[in-house]
Parts: structure tokens; C-alpha cells; sequence
């Protein structure tokens, strides 16, 4: 396949899809059932905003946090402007939500009233607000007991604008930053990604008017763009100035991701490049059909198929490696340490930090891969269950260059992974 041929299958397999049909009906639903007490008006849609990465038009394949808008009416402001005015309003909207939705889970949150959706897995964040003059909103923050702020109209011009001028690349690649994010365990929110894929913009015109054939060389000089950028606790967002939140270092990924991006365009061709590149995009990316040498049954599943990947969290594994008569260790340390890990060991993988509120799900896939596990047709690579608490159990049994993932699954969507090398060097029984 040619550059211009993977990039635009890529791209093809991120669109939302047929999910935006769901997503229109409950955006609609949730609208009526407010309208319907806050303006006694039946079967309306009117007063509504979907705002952030649907608003944005920057969403992918798997979103599962929607974020929405419900415009108060003005005549409504001196009722709630007092400290318990901002609790009061959100709930009045959970009530009102609760009563057409009895049988879901339906909270205030701080900010919004959240609707968790369990039959496909979407959450619905619905943040009641009054329109200004300027186009801003302001909305209710139970923790203050105030109204703030905010500016998402704006947010929503300076995207739209941006991928005007870009041929809509600067659309596209945001796509393809969150495809990077939720295969690599990347902790970075929506708005986040648009903000640094809008300031790359604002870096180069080089890519302004380039089709997909140069996507290879856009996503390459995006990476390293994201990589050379110092370490700051917060970015002003695109279009509103309003302070974006830096949740963890996205730099050493990024670091990675130009390193594999450079390793396929040296390899374009080559059945090696879009292997390169489905480790920074993800199974999206399609591959190939290629003959081996050798007879295996390829039993690699793939987490995206079982549920929504929609990654806010951030979840560390290590493992301790152990053998009868020496002392643990672990492997990351070993692989920093360039101690080769040889076979025949005890392997324990274990999550050393995880930022996602109990309870979860942990699951794991342990896949073996290169001529040794072909040989033995033993690829594995199955999306699995814990065999101890929260720790997968495995032997280092023959070599080469495995890995270990973790998944944390909360209300049916993978929120956090990571990912561990296991290069096993020397074979064994």
C-alpha cells in the first residue's frame, strides 16, 4: 500500500461512524426532557450545545465522554444567582434527567450532571448554563458555591478556522494524535490535543495545502514537535485563552512516536513500516496480508474490539522477576540496566501506580512474537483476566522480543494502559 492509501484507510477507520446516530438520539432526548420543565415546551431539541472533541468535530472511533451544553432561559439568572444557586440548578437537571432516564446512574459532578449510559457505553456530561452577550457561558460550580466562565463557541471558531486554512489536516491530524493517545496510554485530554495540534499549525505553513501523501512527514514533525516542548503545568486554549491542564509529561511518548515515525519512512514499502506505525496509531492502521515462512495461527486479539478505548487515566506495570536462589528484580530496571532477562524466570506483572477510582476491571494480553514463536506456534496475544489478584502470572519460556499489556476497564470503557517489553535473550526448555 502507498503512504497516501494507509493514511486515508487510517483516517477512514477513526470516523465516529454509525455511533453518531445514538449519540444525535440521546443528545436530543436529554434536550426535551429539559426543555420540557425549564421551558414547558414538549419535543423541542432547541437550547443545546455539544461542545468539546464531538463539538470540535475532532473525535474518534470509541468516544465515550460527550460533553453538552443545555441553555438555561435569561429569565431564569436571578433565581440561582446566590452561593446555593449552582447546586440547586444541577439538581433540578439531575431530577429532570432521572425521570426520563429511572434505570441510569445519573450524578452531579462539581460542574455537570453526569448521565451514564450502559447499553453503548456513553457518558453524557451535561453542564446547564446561561448564554452572555459575547457568546461565552456562564455555568455552576458547586465547589466554589459560584458561576464561572467558559468559552467554548471560541474553541469551536479557532478549530474550525484552523482546518480551513490547513485543507481540514489540522482536523485530521488531531484524529490521529488521539488514535496515538489511546493506543499508547497517553494521558491527555481532548481539548489538550487540539490546543498543541492547533500551535503546531502556528509553527509551519508546510502542511497547510498537502494532501495524505505527506502525512508520513506531517505526523513525524508533529511528534517531534510535541517532544521538544518544555514541561509546563498548564497550555491557554485555542481560541479561548482558557487554561488547559497538562495531566502528565506527553514527551517521552511523543519521543517514541517520532522515533517510529522516522523508522517508517525509512522502511516505506517494507511490510516493517506500517508494523512501525500501528505501534503509534493503533490497529486503525491497516496492514497487508503477508505471507510467513512458517505455518502459525496469528491469535492476536485486539482490546478496541471488546470495548471503547477512551484513555483519562494513567495506569503503571512493572514485573518482578524472580528464580529460585536469587533475589527479585524488576524488569524495567533490568531493561534500564541492560541486564538481559533469560528464560526459565518467574514473572509477576503488577501494576505499581493507577490513577483510575475503583472499583475496575484489569485485563492483560501477554503476546509472544518473532521467529521462535512462530516456529513453536505459540503467539498468544488473547485479551485475558488477572491469575492472581491484579498481577499476571507468565514464565519466560523460549526468546524473543515480547510484551506484556495492561488495560484498566471502568463501566465498560478502557480508560488506562500500558505497556511492558519482555525481551526474553536466551532460549530455554
Amino acid at each position: 500500500m502507498k503512504v497516501p492509501e494507509i493514511f486515508d484507510a487510517l483516517l477512514e477507520n477513526l470516523k465516529v461512524g454509525n455511533a453518531s446516530t445514538t449519540i444525535a438520539l440521546r443528545r436530543d432526548q436529554i434536550t426535551k426532557a429539559l426543555n420540557k420543565d425549564f421551558r414547558s415546551v414538549e419535543g423541542s431539541t432547541a437550547n443545546r450545545l455539544m461542545v468539546g472533541s464531538y463539538g470540535r468535530h475532532t473525535a474518534i472511533r470509541g468516544v465515550s465522554d460527550l460533553d453538552m451544553i443545555y441553555i438555561l432561559p435569561a429569565n431564569l439568572c436571578s433565581s440561582y444567582n446566590s452561593e446555593t444557586g449552582p447546586e440547586r440548578i444541577l439538581n433540578r437537571v439531575r431530577d429532570d434527567l432521572k425521570a426520563r432516564y429511572p434505570n441510569t446512574t445519573i450524578r452531579v459532578d462539581q460542574c455537570v450532571v453526569r448521565v451514564q449510559f450502559t447499553s453503548n457505553k456513553f457518558k453524557f456530561e451535561v453542564q446547564p448554563a446561561f448564554e452572555n452577550a459575547d457568546g461565552s457561558f456562564d455555568y455552576p460550580d458547586t465547589k466554589s458555591k459560584s458561576w464561572k466562565v467558559t468559552k467554548p463557541r471560541q474553541e469551536i471558531t479557532a478549530t474550525k478556522n484552523c482546518n480551513d486554512r490547513t485543507s481540514k489536516n489540522m482536523r485530521h491530524l488531531a484524529r490521529m494524535a488521539r488514535a496515538w493517545k489511546d493506543t499508547n496510554g497517553v494521558v491527555m485530554g481532548g481539548l489538550l490535543i487540539d490546543t498543541l495540534v492547533h500551535r503546531f499549525f502556528s509553527t509551519t505553513t508546510e502542511y497547510d495545502d498537502k494532501s495524505s501523501s505527506w502525512f508520513d512527514y506531517m505526523v513525524r514533525d508533529f511528534f517531534e514537535f510535541l517532544a521538544d516542548e518544555p514541561d509546563q503545568d498548564y497550555y491557554l486554549a485555542l481560541g479561548s485563552n482558557q487554561r488547559v491542564t497538562v495531566k502528565r509529561r506527553f514527551q517521552p511518548k511523543a519521543t517514541k512516536a517520532y522515533n517510529r515515525c522516522v523508522e517508517a519512512i525509512a522502511n516505506e514499502g517494507k511490510a516493517s513500516a506500517n508494523k512501525k506505525r500501528r505501534e503509534v496509531f493503533g490497529k486503525a492502521v491497516p496492514l497487508e496480508a503477508t505471507k510467513s515462512t512458517r505455518s502459525f495461527t496469528d491469535t492476536e486479539e485486539f482490546i478496541e474490539n471488546l470495548f471503547p478505548v477512551d484513555i483519562g487515566h494513567s495506569v503503571m506495570i512493572d514485573c518482578e522477576v524472580t528464580q529460585n536462589g536469587w533475589r527479585p528484580t524488576l524488569l524495567r530496571r533490568m531493561l534500564g540496566d541492560g541486564t538481559p532477562l533469560l528464560a526459565n524466570k518467574s514473572l509477576d506483572f503488577k501494576i505499581t501506580e493507577c490513577s483510575v477510582p475503583k472499583p475496575y476491571d484489569v485485563k492483560w494480553k501477554v503476546l509472544n512474537r518473532g521467529d521462535e514463536a512462530e516456529r513453536r506456534n505459540n503467539i498468544r496475544g488473547q485479551i485475558i483476566s488477572s491469575n492472581r489478584p491484579s498481577v499476571r502470572h507468565e514464565r519466560t519460556v523460549f526468546r524473543g522480543q515480547h510484551l506484556v499489556e495492561c488495560y484498566i476497564v471502568k463501566d465498560g470503557i478502557v480508560v488506562a494502559r500500558d505497556i511492558i517489553d519482555v525481551p526474553i535473550s536466551s532460549n530455554g526448555a
